[in-house]
């Protein structure tokens, strides 16, 4: 299938994933809203589970887009689920710290499946066995059925008002604006990170994939090392200057590391010289953890 499937159609996939998790929000949020967080973070998870387990069984590059897309489904509800759960059963000083954590968790996903392809390595006739890798996460579902209690806070919305439509209210001329900006400002980070830095593993293997089949794996650590780091440090940081100057900030340093990071592929692609990364220079590597950790 892989002979199938360049360049320009593996970059669709990353595409596919994210206007899944964009629907998969809006659709398991009206569902939360609905029928409480707990019952319906514990659906967003099997499905998640389920169709990131059926990729195991795609015979087309389609196949794999169509999974892809509803296993994303799941992984935007649970995360929007996971941060209305924490803003409305913890104390506003401790959210953002929360907050951060929650994305620190999502990145060590992202670690622990760098590090177990990295142990054993994933080619273009091994790689099904990693989908099944992704049923796991359903085992969690039987927790969060007995120990996650729901919020309270939803309890009482809906005990007030039992004929609320939260989508109308959202999207109200009062909070109109503020809707928008969320957006934009959420936008920005995904963007930011699947639009460069998710890019970089398929660079290093397209350059150096066939001396040091590691490499992927390699850069995968680094990077999820780097976001968890960031995902941690910046409560912190918006805790000391305040959240507007921080997002700020993060977002500045990003756009500069992420340029000085991505400018030494401008000359890979002029075969002037191999990734730095590579080439036992400690400053570069750190390079690359830096860019990680401000995406």
């Amino acid at each position: 299938m892989w002979t199938r499937l360049s360049v320009n159609g593996w970059g669709g996939l990353p595409a596919v994933f994210l206007l899944g998790a964009a629907a998969g929000g809006f659709i398991f949020g009206w569902f939360g809203d609905r029928f409480g967080r707990v019952k319906a973070m514990s659906a967003s998870i099997l499905t998640y589970s389920i169709f990131t387990g059926l990729g195991f069984f795609a015979q087309e590059p389609w196949h794999l887009a169509l999974f892809r897309f509803l296993a994303a489904l799941g992984m935007g509800g649970e995360w929007s689920l996971g941060v209305a759960l924490v803003m409305e059963c913890w104390p506003e000083r401790l959210r953002p710290l929360m907050a951060g954590i929650i994305g620190a968790a999502a990145n060590f996903g992202f670690l622990l499946i760098a590090a177990v392809s990295k142990a054993k390595e994933v080619t273009t006739d091994s790689w099904r066995w990693m989908w099944l890798v992704g049923i796991l996460p359903a085992l969690l579902v039987f927790f969060i059925r007995l120990f996650v209690p729901e919020s309270e806070r939803w309890k009482a919305s809906i005990s007030k008002n039992k004929n609320n439509h939260p989508l109308k209210e959202v999207f109200s001329k009062k909070l109109i604006k503020n809707t928008c900006l969320a957006i934009c400002f959420s936008s920005i980070a995904l963007i930011g990170t699947w639009g460069s830095v998710q890019w970089i593993p398929v660079w290093v293997d397209q350059m150096v994939g066939d001396t040091l089949p590691t490499a992927k794996s390699d850069v995968g650590m680094l990077s999820a090392m780097g976001a968890i780091i960031g995902c941690l440090a910046g409560p912190l940081i918006g805790g000391g200057i305040g959240r507007r100057p921080a997002f700020f900030m993060l977002c500045l340093s990003s756009l500069l590391v992420c340029g000085r990071s991505l400018s030494q592929w401008n000359r890979i692609w002029s075969g002037i010289q191999i990734p730095c990364f590579f080439d036992r220079n400690d400053d570069c590597r750190i390079l690359w953890l830096v860019s990680a950790l401000f995406t």
